[in-house]
């Protein structure tokens, strides 16, 4: 059998990419029985049929798995939030992180539109996630402005893109392939979020080893997470959190926190923070509602 990597499923067919060539494929009818599933992403083994068809017949061993957008074998996060237009929500790209850490994937920041907001606004965000230790990026993708940076973030990654509707993931993607014409949306007055323009998952290729994907769901995220454990996914917490007067301070209304006392010292953002009891509250509701 030949392998190939799987670019595209479109109704219980998989496109599988093997050189130049790509084949329409069905699974073999076991799978179905022994619940194997195949995801774009997929390193698989192939039968091929004629010219231009084939049945898959393994699925090789995965590096990763996402289950929104279901996509496997993904090392590398592209988190494009734009600074206007729908604003820059910096809960979202906190809980974006938290995201990908738990899913095992490197994440890269990337806020667009920065052509739109004044200079000083975007060094400083730039230089807060820099400084927890997030490579970060301010970009103009119309403009080619950052471009080649993000690029070169890219070599030999299989990279999604998440974030907001509207956010210009679309917009980069066709910056940094350059033919590849996919479909942008424009904001909506009303609800201050851009139409989702991505309707089902599709790798594309940069080079031999470099894949985007253009996939639609980060913008709907629910973390698996316990909410004790939250603090450990906040990586600017790790060092004030040995201050905390006590091992299992969640730094929330505990006294002696350490956490809390690097807020008001400004070494912890008040927006990280503001991000982290948002998010521990809203996990905390997700698991009273599970046990009641």
């Amino acid at each position: 059998m030949a392998e190939g990597r799987v670019i595209r499923a479109i109704s219980g067919f998989f496109d599988v990419q093997d050189g130049e060539k790509v084949r329409r494929c069905r699974a073999r009818g076991v799978f179905k029985k022994r619940g194997t599933t195949v995801l774009v992403g997929d390193k698989v083994l192939y039968e091929p049929i004629g010219n231009n068809e084939g049945v898959i017949g393994e699925v090789l061993p995965r590096t990763t798995e996402l289950v929104r957008p279901p996509i496997a074998n993904v090392d590398h996060v592209v988190v494009a939030c734009s600074f206007v237009t729908p604003d820059l929500n910096l809960y979202m790209l906190d809980k974006t992180l938290v995201a990908a850490a738990l899913a095992g994937v490197e994440p890269t920041v990337v806020l667009t539109k920065s052509d739109l907001v004044v200079s000083e606004r975007a060094e400083e965000i730039v230089k807060l996630y820099r400084g927890i230790g997030y490579e970060t990026y301010a970009i103009a993708a119309k403009f080619g402005s950052g471009v080649a940076q993000i690029r070169a973030r890219l070599k030999g990654r299989i990279s999604v893109f998440a974030g907001p509707s509207g956010a210009g993931k679309s917009t980069l993607a066709n910056a940094l392939l350059p033919g590849l014409h996919l479909q942008t949306g424009e904001v909506s007055e009303k609800i201050g979020r851009g139409k989702q323009t991505t309707r089902h998952v599709e790798l594309f290729q940069m080079d031999a080893e470099s894949w985007v994907a253009d996939a639609p769901g980060f913008s709907q995220l629910q973390l698996e997470l316990a909410s004790r454990d939250l603090r450990e996914y906040f990586l600017d917490f790790t060092e004030p959190a040995q201050a905390c007067g006590y091992r299992g301070c969640l730094h929330l209304d505990e006294e002696g926190c350490g956490v809390k006392d690097a807020v008001e010292r400004s070494q912890i953002a008040l927006s990280r923070y503001a991000s982290y009891r948002q998010l521990y509250h809203e996990i905390r509701e997700q698991e009273l509602n599970e046990y009641s």
